[in-house]
């Protein structure tokens, strides 16, 4: 059994570690109800707009060069944009991310994956790191965009992506993130972002066959509104990513505290144990003495 001075450094050492998870808990869940809103608030709009986006596409492709819609017969390269974040200590979100990353590449993009052809491109550098470790290439990491997360800050990222697709240097690009569901849970996703083509649902296969009218032109819609959807698409990922990351860290931090909290128990009581088993022996050894001075 560990002596009591052993005993007593350890449970300072718990105690320590304990005000620090619960510390982190609460800056994390103050963080997290700014993201929360902002992602809550977001999505309704976004969703709506994709909705209608995506079927103008299909029908302005049948009539006008819509270039983001291109729906290319043989893929040469295909990029996966990797969302992470840029600090640890929030359990499973990241691994998660970088795990769903590499199965979509080993299991839809196989053959690209054996010839060199998937690249990546991190935002975050949690997965930068991961990537690097398992010696994958990564064509570049975005890690300051978190610390002003804003429309603005995220469009050119979203323009260099829909630059490098309309330019040929990757046939398909898609995002892997964690979708925010509420404080204590988190959905990985895989999300097409280009082409920007129909998905296949029974809803969205209904509002396909709407026919719009367009003003002031297709071509406006091609050149301003499909591009302006496509940065919203990759700002909404950002979003959901970053109330994810405050939910999973303040549920990490508080199971971190409520185990750590478990342990100062267990500790004290062997504490009181250990004490008790000393103060045992000294009586012994008091009352063995003075029955041996007595005889």
């Amino acid at each position: 059994m560990a002596n009591l001075k052993e005993i007593r450094v350890r449970i300072a050492s718990v105690t320590s570690t304990r005000q620090i998870t619960s510390a982190m808990k609460m800056v994390a869940a103050a963080k997290l109800k700014k993201a929360q809103d902002a992602i809550t608030n977001f999505r309704p709009y976004a969703l709506k707009m994709q909705d209608i986006m995506v079927n103008v596409a299909s029908s302005v492709g049948q009539d006008a060069d819509n270039v983001y819609a291109e729906d290319r017969d043989y893929w040469q390269q295909t990029l996966i944009v990797v969302i992470t974040s840029n600090r640890g200590l929030c359990g499973a979100f990241n691994s998660n991310v970088v795990k769903e990353s590499l199965q979509l590449a080993e299991s839809k993009y196989g053959d690209l994956m054996e010839k060199g052809k998937v690249r990546f491109v991190t935002i975050g550098k949690r997965g930068y790191d991961m990537l690097r470790k398992r010696n994958i290439p990564v064509d570049e990491n975005i890690a300051d965009i978190f610390d002003n997360l804003t429309y603005e800050n995220v469009a050119p990222i979203a323009q260099s992506l829909m630059d490098a697709f309309v330019e040929g240097r990757y046939d398909r690009i898609d995002i892997v993130y964690n979708e925010f569901v509420n404080a204590a849970s988190q959905k990985t996703l895989c999300r097409p972002f280009l082409p920007l083509l129909p998905e296949e649902t029974e809803t969205k296969q209904k509002v396909r066959h709407i026919d719009y009218l367009f003003e002031p032109s297709k071509e406006y819609i091609v050149n301003e509104l499909i591009p302006q959807n496509l940065k919203m698409i990759l700002y909404q990922a950002l979003l959901d990513s970053f109330a994810s990351e405050f939910g999973a860290r303040m549920t990490s931090m508080h199971q971190a505290t409520d185990n750590a909290t478990s342990l100062i128990q267990d500790l004290t009581l062997q504490y009181n144990k250990a004490r008790q088993a000393a103060i045992t022996n000294e009586i012994v050894e008091i009352v063995g003495g003075a029955e041996a001075l007595n005889g």
